[in-house]
């Protein structure tokens, strides 16, 4: 008989997460509820986000549980069903967790997915998952950048970051990338089409925001915003006027005990600029919009996705923290089936 391994968090981690906050266990696999499904996750994505659902503190969703398995977006196969509307060995996407076998109930984020219209499911979690339409959105339905405007991204070299500046290309912007290492900054040119790439690396203040505006001369029109910090505040001295600035994500700060934020928020105001926080999910009844458009432009060859997929779900921790030592090269997916 199958079972259900499930990765549950153990604790609340206190800083950088140890493999003492998660605990991998086996259970029985589960009957759906009426009107319910079980999923068999074939593949889950890892995301920042995350690490701030495993703290107890106010956010735009509640916290893990304690006990309770890591929440997650996956994709797999219906297992069983108690609903007409799902039949068995029938491909689905939904909001579940690192675990085999998911219980879900239809409706929210539960939806069929077409297999036979990618190159492989995982691409449900990446250019067609909420990554891309985190991307497609945040970008031109949040910031608008018009043809020639200068698009300046940290966090670019991730899966949210080489999405946006390849959508930033196709509108026509000039697109700047902020990246860790040379590597990264190569893949941004070579791979992503990117027009000039920063490495924050071994830079202070000082040189950082030097190096920004050699790149971004006349200063960002657009800030797409994924890291937060030391990063954000040299971006903000190179902010052209009426700026706008799409706060997407902070990972600099996710394991941080104490958040550092944003402490020149002077420069915001002499730009007269715009700061825009952005979530994905408010664009949920829009998805397949997106998705249609995305994949479009992935069949013609205008749009690049990597993934970086680990395999296991007893290697979750060590796939995850990837995330935060910056080894993963592409949208982080962990192969569970």
């Amino acid at each position: 008989m199958p079972v259900n391994r499930r990765f549950l968090l153990a604790r609340r981690p206190v800083g950088e997460p140890v493999p003492e906050d998660f605990v991998l266990v086996e259970e029985a696999v589960p009957a759906p509820p009426p009107g319910g499904i079980v999923v068999r996750n074939h593949y889950a994505s890892l995301d920042p986000a995350q690490r701030g659902w495993m703290d107890d503190t106010p956010s735009y969703m509640p916290p893990i549980p304690l006990g309770d398995p890591v929440r997650a977006t996956t994709v797999g196969v219906v297992h069983a069903s108690d609903n007409p509307d799902f039949r068995v060995g029938q491909w689905v996407m939904g909001l579940n967790a690192l675990e085999d076998y998911s219980l879900a109930m239809p409706g929210g984020f539960t939806m069929p997915i077409d297999v036979d219209a990618v190159a492989s499911p995982s691409n449900y979690l990446s250019a067609l998952g909420a990554v891309g339409l985190t991307a497609y959105f945040g970008l031109l339905e949040v910031a608008q950048p018009r043809e020639g405007e200068a698009l300046l991204i940290s966090g670019a070299a991730g899966a949210v970051g080489s999405a946006v500046g390849q959508l930033g290309k196709i509108v026509g912007c000039r697109v700047v990338g902020i990246a860790g290492g040379a590597e990264k900054c190569r893949r941004l040119i070579e791979d992503y089409g990117f027009d000039a790439a920063v490495d924050y690396k071994d830079k202070d203040h000082a040189a950082l925001v030097a190096a920004i505006a050699e790149a971004a001369p006349n200063g960002a029109n657009v800030v797409f915003e994924n890291v937060g910090g030391p990063v954000l505040e040299a971006e903000v001295f190179n902010l052209a006027l009426h700026a706008r600035i799409v706060l997407c994500g902070l990972i600099s700060e996710y394991n941080a005990p104490e958040k550092l934020g944003l402490r020149n928020l002077w420069q915001v105001l002499t730009r007269r600029a715009t700061v825009h926080g952005f979530l994905i999910a408010d664009y949920a009844h829009r998805f397949a919009e997106g998705g249609t458009q995305m994949a479009k432009w992935l069949a013609d060859g205008r749009l690049r996705a990597d993934e970086d997929v680990q395999d296991g779900l007893e290697n979750a921790y060590a796939a995850f923290m990837r995330l935060f030592s910056g080894a993963n090269t592409g949208k982080l997916v962990l192969r569970i089936a």
